[in-house]
């Protein structure tokens, strides 16, 4: 205990946690939304345009931009694009597959271009969260409330969208206006789970969270504040391993939700009998 009082000092590891707090909240709420909506295809396809985007700006250093403004370039544009699909999204999976390779074939031009490739790779494809400087976890911090604050405004309509998308259309609720602000936010959380858990496992903390807490609790509500709270809980848990090991925070955090995964789907299984 005394050891991790000590690393509680040190600047980098405050800062991780709190850019691990700002990713994990923003990543667990829209990954309710993500699990209810059934997108969990198009979530994957961001996170790896993330890399492309990630690697770009490792590859073009005249663009001025750094890692994160890199994927939330790509991934943005990219969101705006899947968002125009509307209610339609859930079956184009063709489409997106197709711009997901054409990424993936970028990104990996990127790499080979760029120079420090090894380091660059491990930093995109595994995170960094304890090189989170001061200017990023305010980047971080900003993003994350206004994306909050947008779901806050158009949730309700969001929620029921997503649970009764034609009745909602038949309502007036315009279902590829709701498509885009989702992929956009959805874009952004992709972004800032990167910085902690890397492009290749952005899906621990967009999808994980809400995934084993929609299997034993139907109030949205109470899902939204037990995906949070149990993705901050297992982010901290990680970065702290991560200290007293110095095994990868990525590797601990993707481990504890598995974990946690395999109790839920056993309790379910034997005692509700799901």
């Amino acid at each position: 205990m005394d050891t991790i009082i000590d690393y509680l000092h040190y600047g980098f590891v405050q800062h991780a946690l709190m850019a691990g707090t700002l990713a994990a909240v923003l990543g667990a709420v829209v990954g309710y939304f993500v699990v209810l909506r059934n997108l969990n295809f198009a979530a994957h396809a961001l996170s790896h345009i993330g890399f492309t985007g990630a690697a770009a700006a490792a590859a073009l250093p005249f663009l001025g931009l750094g890692t994160l403004e890199g994927v939330l370039l790509f991934t943005v544009v990219a969101a705006l694009a899947i968002g125009l699909s509307g209610d339609r999204l859930q079956r184009s999976d063709m489409a997106i597959g197709m711009v997901l390779s054409i990424s993936l074939g970028l990104g990996a031009l990127f790499l080979h271009l760029s120079k420090g490739f090894a380091t660059q790779a491990k930093s995109i494809f595994f995170g960094a969260p304890f090189g989170v400087s001061t200017a990023q976890l305010e980047e971080m911090a900003a993003l994350s409330l206004l994306s909050l604050a947008a779901l806050a405004i158009f949730s309700r309509r969001l929620l029921f969208a997503s649970i009764q998308p034609r009745l909602a259309e038949a309502r007036g609720l315009s279902l590829t206006g709701l498509s885009i602000a989702f992929m956009v936010v959805l874009a952004v959380s992709v972004g800032l789970a990167s910085q902690i858990v890397g492009i290749l496992l952005v899906f621990t903390l967009v999808i994980a969270p809400a995934g084993i807490v929609l299997r034993f609790c139907r109030s949205f509500w109470r899902g939204i504040g037990l995906s949070a709270g149990l993705s901050v809980a297992v982010v901290w848990a990680g970065l702290l391993l991560d200290c007293l090991t110095d095994w990868l925070a990525t590797f601990w955090i993707t481990a504890i939700f598995f974990v946690i995964y395999l109790a839920v789907e056993i309790w379910c299984r034997a005692v509700r009998k799901e």
